[in-house]
């Protein structure tokens, strides 16, 4: 990669951010095409956002992604806000056209391709159970919602939040009943038994971790696990529903999809078929050799 004084520069805003990685992602596909552009990671405090962003603008930054703790936050310090990022209330993706932030929300789109490429499952006129309602599941909602989904239940611990979260975009998507429930439902197969999607929004698998209680067996036999968790790559949900028979899939589908989906907001142009994906694959494959290398 040559970088010079006609490159652009992209990037990604969180706090922390080295952990990303989008920057393998993206680094490679504009490689591929041989683009004359450059992705970072950028760490920013949550207090110093508003001068970040300003920051980036002044600097003439093509574009940017926004991940945790800023896809909500970074809201009014936008210019302009897509449709479908302002129903799910949160960013994750700003193109800069001359000093113009616009806002958008690639992370639904990242889902519903995730799903389909995976399972080849469509929304429309079906039923979804949410585990987390974070920012995730925000999108998920959204996306889900917009997408034709006849149902769609936010199942989270404290069951307050899941009713915060329903209530909150529940105007914004009149043609789908969505309802919150509590963790303690999840043990009951009945309850499972009227879903055809479960999709883990939240953190739960990082690094072995698992759910307690959860009857997948009341899950009919044509319904799929879907976990956004994308590290281990087999994680302890996935590892359940194969028990019980069920199609499974991480998290990597829909983090390379939402990416693709960025990418081509700035550039105009597709990045080159399973590039991404490759990119991804083998940075958690060293990071993976890294790991058992540091514990002999």
């Amino acid at each position: 990669m040559t970088v010079d004084g006609r490159t652009a520069l992209t990037g990604i805003v969180g706090y922390p951010v080295s952990h990303s990685l989008s920057p393998l992602m993206h680094n490679a596909a504009f490689g591929e095409l041989g683009l004359n552009m450059v992705y970072l990671p950028f760490s920013v405090a949550p207090e110093a956002l508003p001068q970040g962003v300003a920051g980036l603008a002044a600097l003439g930054v093509r574009g940017f992604n926004v991940t945790i703790p800023h896809k909500v936050a970074i809201l009014p310090l936008l210019h302009e806000i897509t449709p479908e990022a302002r129903a799910i209330g949160a960013v994750n993706t700003v193109l800069n056209r001359d000093g113009l932030l616009t806002g958008y929300n690639t992370d639904g789109i990242g889902l519903l391709r995730a799903l389909e490429g995976e399972f080849g499952f469509y929304p429309a006129g079906r039923s979804v159970l949410l585990l987390g309602a974070g920012g995730a599941a925000r999108s998920a909602v959204a996306a889900l919602s917009l997408a034709g989904a006849a149902r769609v239940v936010v199942a989270n611990r404290t069951k307050e939040r899941g009713e915060e979260l329903v209530a909150s975009v529940a105007p914004h998507l009149p043609g789908t009943l969505l309802q919150s429930a509590p963790f303690t439902l999840l043990s009951d197969a009945g309850f499972l038994s009227g879903f055809d999607l479960l999709v883990n929004t939240t953190s739960v698998g990082m690094g072995g971790s698992a759910f307690g209680d959860l009857a997948l067996t009341g899950l009919p036999p044509h319904a799929a696990i879907y976990d956004m968790v994308y590290a281990p790559l087999e994680t302890p949900l996935m590892e359940q529903g194969r028990g019980v028979g069920l199609p499974v899939a991480n998290g990597i589908g829909m983090l390379v999809a939402q990416g693709e989906a960025a990418f081509t907001i700035w550039t105009g142009q597709q990045p080159p078929a399973g590039c991404m994906k490759r990119a991804v694959l083998e940075g958690i494959g060293a990071a993976t050799l890294d790991i058992v290398r540091q514990s002999k």
